[in-house]
């Protein structure tokens, strides 16, 4: 089997987003965030060829590379983990290139990668299906009055960008306790990612995440991540933020700030994977997936994240979750990949015969 694999690969020198981190220009600390480092690239691409019946090409996923490479039509499937870089919809561009050119690929389409990017439009159409979500609004300007935007609400409120994935933009700042502090996070998002923020009212309970692996009747729930923001410094708020996924905890020291399985309660398990997977399939999710969940005041279920691309950094240390939660149910990082790649050739109807003894 030919597996192209697709990805935006962090140009040398800054792959190590830790080290982005302390340059003084917070507007491009981030600015890669998203796509994935030539070491983890070199993994997954060593992961997926693992399989005695698979060869694997890596493909760049920039235009100018790509498009060209595509069009020869020789590859069997593609395992897209294609981030893009401008747009609004930049998760969907190639996806969207590969049904043009009739190529299967893994994960998700071009249209439910471009409504999970935007998390307002998620928000609205979870709320639609009647799954909890927290209170929200959108604005490109300073507010004057939050509780007239919002009735019954009051602070703590949490503001993020839009549409931005790996923690972008969401800085320890985000959880804002006063109007004045949120019209700054304001101002600082709509400069620094040239998008509208996302105000949503601070969900105080729990928080976990959860890795989804198959389609259908199929579609399985890993071992549940709970984040232990007690893990963080005394000064870090009780968010995921960017400082928290990318400079608290580095591989070198390690935070332990996730608890996998999570100690939860059964009743508590249940309800989770109820909504995660319900959540799943009204997003039109396919293959894989990650989401986020936290519970409110009264210790409901709320969604907060859809993360059709899940990040899977390879080593344990790295803290990765989707792998994490992998592991933690038994499989290697080859094997979680392979299942994948098993996944998308099941929906496409290509042979493919995985067990997990393929896997090294």
């Amino acid at each position: 089997m030919r597996v192209g694999l697709l990805a935006n690969i962090k140009p040398r020198g800054i792959s190590d987003e830790r080290e982005r981190s302390r340059h003084p220009r917070v507007s491009v600390d981030d600015l890669y965030a998203e796509w994935d480092a030539p070491e983890t690239i070199e993994a997954v691409r060593a992961g997926l060829a693992s399989h005695p019946e698979v060869t694997v090409e890596v493909i760049e996923a920039v235009p100018d590379r790509a498009i060209d490479r595509l069009l020869i039509h020789d590859l069997d499937i593609v395992f897209n983990l294609a981030e893009g870089f401008t747009g609004a919809a930049r998760e969907a561009q190639f996806p969207a290139l590969l049904e043009m050119l009739s190529i299967p690929y893994t994960g998700s389409g071009p249209l439910a990668l471009a409504i999970m990017l935007d998390k307002a439009r998620t928000k609205e159409i979870l709320s639609y299906h009647g799954i909890p979500v927290s209170r929200f609004i959108t604005t490109d300007r300073a507010i004057g009055s939050i509780r007239s935007l919002l009735p019954g609400s009051d602070f703590p409120f949490i503001v993020k960008p839009i549409s931005e994935g790996s923690s972008k933009g969401i800085r320890n700042s985000s959880f804002v306790t006063s109007l004045d502090s949120m019209n700054r996070e304001i101002e600082r998002i709509t400069q620094e990612y040239h998008a509208p923020a996302l105000i949503e009212e601070f969900l105080p309970g729990r928080e976990f995440t959860v890795a989804v692996l198959g389609n259908g009747e199929n579609a399985r729930v890993l071992p549940i991540v709970e984040i232990n923001f007690g893990e963080l410094p005394p000064e870090a708020n009780n968010i995921y933020s960017f400082e928290a996924k990318w400079v608290y905890d580095v591989a070198e020291r390690p935070l332990h700030i996730f608890t996998c399985p999570a100690d939860i309660s059964t009743k508590l398990k249940e309800e989770i994977e109820a909504v995660v997977l319900r959540t799943y399939e009204v997003l039109d999710c396919r293959d894989w997936a990650r989401i986020d969940v936290r519970l409110d005041a009264r210790g409901r279920v709320n969604v907060i994240e859809v993360n059709p691309l899940p990040g899977i950094l390879p080593k344990p240390e790295e803290n990765s979750c989707f792998p994490k939660a992998a592991r933690a149910a038994g499989m290697t990082y080859e094997a979680m990949l392979l299942s994948v790649l098993k996944s998308g050739c099941d929906r496409y109807g290509i042979p493919f015969q995985f067990e997990r003894k393929h896997a090294k």
